[in-house]
């Protein structure tokens, strides 16, 4: 079932961005994007534990909707598919950088732990 389209009414400019990012997995989406650059669905889904095959499946779409991923489907036997970042998605991440440096402090003073990840190479 389709969403309808994100195009406000908005409140503010917060209430605009939220709006795009909403969802659990879309912040690790785009820092794991910013991080590898280009990655493959299998590939992006190992540095998100815990992520469904049909949650990652639907933040891609509506990233890739919203101009934040690009898709590249390549015409090969099996079929292989790249995402990576748009500037759009570039530019986002940057105004995301103050957030995740919050984060980290809120982390370091909570004294909360970070999950393990494995490395993520694309191929």
């Amino acid at each position: 079932m389709a969403k309808a389209p994100r195009n406000g009414p908005y409140i503010c400019g917060i209430d605009a961005a939220l709006d795009v990012v909403n969802g659990k997995w879309k912040g690790l989406i785009l820092w794991e994007l910013e991080t590898n650059r280009v990655l493959r669905f299998a590939e992006l889904r190992r540095g998100m534990p815990g992520v469904s095959e049909k949650m990652l499946t639907q933040h891609l779409r509506e990233m890739e909707a919203d101009g934040l991923v690009h898709r590249e489907v390549f015409a090969e036997v099996p079929p292989r598919v790249e995402y990576s970042l748009t500037e759009h998605g570039h530019t986002l991440n940057q105004a995301l950088g103050p957030l995740g440096d919050w984060g980290v402090e809120r982390m370091r003073r909570e004294g909360s732990e970070r999950v393990a990840v494995e490395e993520t190479s694309h191929v």
